[in-house]
C-alpha cells in the first residue's frame, strides 16, 4: 500500500481541499422522512439499517468522486527493470579513405558498393534484430568520434550508421578509436555481455606505451573482442606471415591480431571479401551474443481521472435508484384527475336568432 501511494497524483492538488464535502452525506439524508410516534415501537429492520448504510456511501463516494475528478487524479510514469536476451555492443567502424573502394580495390562503379556502403547496410540491418540488443557507435580515422553513445534506441543507432557516410581520411588511428569504444560501455550490470565490434579493412602501428594502457582498459572492461576484417582481394590475410621483416610497419594487420590475441579477452577475428561474407560474420557474432540483459522499460503516466468520474456516476445512479423507489406510479396514476369534456361553444348571435325562427 506504500509503494503505490507515492506512485500516484494529482493535476490540480487545491481542489482537493473541498474532499470535506464527501463527509455530508452522514448528517444529511437524501430519502424521504416519514414521521412515526416512536421509531423503538418498530421492529428492528437490518435490511432498512443496510440499505441506509449503502446509500450513505453512495452519497459519499457521488460528491468524492466529483471531486477527484474534478482535481485530474493520475497514476504516474515508472521505470521497471526487466531481464532480456541481448548484449552492450559498441561498434568501432573505420572511416580511412581505403573504406570508400570496394571489395576489388578500386572505386565503385554502377551497381559496386564501396566496402563503408556494404557495412553500413548490414550493420543497420543488424541493429534491431533483437529488442534488447543497446548499441554504441564510434567512427575513427586520424581520430575517433563518437556518434551516439549507448542506448537501446534502435532508431537512433540506425540512423547513426546511416550518418557514417562522408570519405574520410588516408591514416588510421585505430588505438584512439579502441580506446573511445571502450569507455562507452560504463559501469553496466554484472553479468551482462559486451561485446566489441572492429569493422576496418586495414590497420596501424599501435605504440608499445599506448598498447599497455588498451591492455589495462581491456582487463578492466572485460569484453568479448570482434574484428571484422574487409580484406581487398589480393591483399595479404592477417594470418600470413610476410616473407621478409616480420614488424608491425611490414604487416600492421597480422601484428593488430596478435596483439588481439594477447590481451586476455574472448576474441575471434573474421575476414571478409565480400557483402555476403561480411553478411555472415554479423550472423555469426549474433548468434554468439545471446545471454541474459537487463533493460529499463519506461511506463508513462496514466489518467485515472475516467475512473474517478466512474465512481462518481455509480454514486448518482444508486441515489437516483433509491429516489425512485420512493414513489409509488401506480397510485399517483390513479389519483390523477380525469379529463372532464370539453363545454358546449357558447352560440353567436346568428344561431340564437335561427333558433327563435324555428321556435315560431
Amino acid at each position: 500500500m506504500t509503494a503505490l501511494l507515492p506512485a500516484l497524483g494529482v493535476a490540480t492538488p487545491w481542489l482537493l481541499w473541498l474532499l470535506p464535502l464527501a463527509l455530508l452525506p452522514l448528517l444529511l439524508s437524501v430519502t424521504r422522512r416519514s414521521a412515526v410516534s416512536s421509531v423503538a415501537a418498530a421492529p428492528e429492520d437490518p435490511l432498512s439499517s443496510g440499505l441506509r448504510i449503502a446509500l450513505t456511501a453512495a452519497g459519499m463516494l457521488a460528491v468524492g468522486g466529483l471531486v477527484l475528478a474534478l482535481a485530474g487524479p493520475y497514476r504516474a510514469g515508472e521505470r521497471v527493470t526487466r531481464t532480456g536476451i541481448g548484449a552492450q555492443i559498441s561498434m568501432l567502424i573505420d572511416r580511412s579513405g581505403s573504406m570508400n573502394e570496394t571489395f576489388a580495390g578500386r572505386q565503385p562503379s554502377g551497381a559496386e558498393e564501396s566496402k563503408a556502403a556494404a557495412s553500413r547496410r548490414i550493420l543497420r540491418d543488424f541493429v534491431g534484430e533483437r529488442a534488447h540488443d543497446q548499441f554504441a557507435v564510434t567512427a575513427f580515422s586520424t581520430a575517433p568520434m563518437l556518434v551516439v553513445p549507448m542506448t537501446d534506441r534502435h532508431d537512433a543507432v540506425r540512423a547513426a550508421v546511416a550518418a557514417i557516410d562522408r570519405p574520410g581520411l588516408d591514416y588510421t588511428n585505430v588505438a584512439r578509436g579502441l580506446g573511445m569504444a571502450l569507455s562507452q560501455f560504463g559501469a553496466g550490470a554484472p553479468g551482462v555481455s559486451r561485446a566489441l565490434l572492429l569493422v576496418s579493412d586495414g590497420a596501424a602501428v599501435i605504440d608499445p606505451r599506448i598498447q599497455g594502457q588498451l591492455r589495462a582498459e581491456f582487463t578492466k572492461v572485460q569484453p568479448n573482442l570482434y574484428w571484422l576484417f574487409l580484406r581487398t582481394k589480393g591483399s595479404p590475410s592477417i594470418y600470413d606471415k610476410p616473407a621478409g621483416e616480420d614488424t608491425p610497419q611490414a604487416a600492421p594487420e597480422r601484428h593488430l591480431d596478435l596483439f588481439f590475441k594477447s590481451l586476455g579477452v574472448p576474441y575471434r577475428a573474421f575476414e571478409a571479401e565480400g557483402a555476403d561474407a561480411v553478411a555472415n560474420a554479423v550472423r555469426q557474432i549474433e548468434a554468439l551474443e545471446r545471454d541474459p540483459i537487463p533493460y529499463t522499460e519506461e511506463r508513462p503516466r496514466r489518467d485515472l481521472t475516467g475512473w474517478a468520474y466512474a465512481l462518481a456516476a455509480f454514486g448518482l445512479l444508486l441515489l437516483v435508484l433509491a429516489k425512485l423507489a420512493e414513489t409509488d406510479f401506480v397510485h399517483v396514476s390513479a389519483r390523477a384527475p380525469s379529463r372532464r369534456p370539453a363545454d358546449p361553444a357558447p352560440a353567436t348571435g346568428e344561431a340564437v336568432a335561427v333558433s327563435k325562427r324555428a321556435a315560431a
